[in-house]
């Protein structure tokens, strides 16, 4: 399973980065906003930082507005993943792009057929949203799995990019399934490493190398 950060936070992603278990990152219009940066300037600094893949999402809604936009984006350097939302347009945008070799990441997922769509138009990865799916009464492992299930009958080779992950049991229940990827905000990825035993152990192990008054 791959793993993305969710954030344009550049201090957050150099720290993911440093313990050489990120594949990408994933960033959309509010997660911009929030940064303060100018969206250009963050956007390369962020492909700079990682080799993988680092979605950037364009804001208009019609096809020919959203091209003009991936255009642009795509220039910034060759990591750029064009996000684009799941909508008639956004389908058809996916389609050109990943025609002419982008990476095209379709967002906004929240059924199956949905996902079946974006895999026909050629998507390089589809957004299935888990918690914001989960907030609204539905079932978002489920939706993963169910994604998995058409994707791997008709081998298509879209990749299953789990976003709106909350939480450790969240990222768990997706790599059960075989999601591919799963973006996480910075928070989620350090309590992955987090476990009660593994902080007892270490303090035991402290407490005794301690009594053997060694040094190292």
């Amino acid at each position: 399973m791959k793993f993305f950060v969710d954030t344009a936070e550049i201090a957050d992603i150099r720290e993911m980065a440093e313990t050489g278990l990120l594949d990408g990152v994933t960033t959309n219009p509010s997660l911009i906003a929030k940064s303060g940066r100018d969206f250009m300037e963050v956007t390369k600094e962020i492909c700079d930082l990682v080799d993988g893949p680092v979605s950037a999402e364009v804001i208009s809604l019609d096809h020919a507005g959203m091209m003009r936009e991936a255009e642009i984006l795509r220039k910034i350097a060759d990591n750029v993943c064009i996000k684009v939302p799941l909508t008639v347009d956004g389908l058809k945008t996916c389609k050109k792009l990943t025609s002419d070799g982008t990476m095209v990441n379709v967002t906004l997922c929240f059924s199956a057929n949905q996902a079946l769509l974006a895999a026909k138009a050629g998507a390089t990865f589809i957004s299935p949203f888990i918690g914001r799916h989960d907030d609204n009464g539905f079932d978002g492992i489920q939706l993963i799995e169910d994604i998995r299930l058409i994707y791997d009958n008709y081998a298509f080779e879209t990749e299953i990019l789990a976003a709106s992950i909350r939480h450790p049991i969240h990222l768990l229940q997706c790599a059960k399934i075989g999601a591919d990827v799963a973006t996480m905000p910075p928070k989620v990825i350090k309590d992955l490493f987090k476990h009660i035993l593994t902080d007892k152990g270490i303090e035991g192990f402290l407490a005794d190398w301690a009594k053997t008054g060694q040094s190292l």
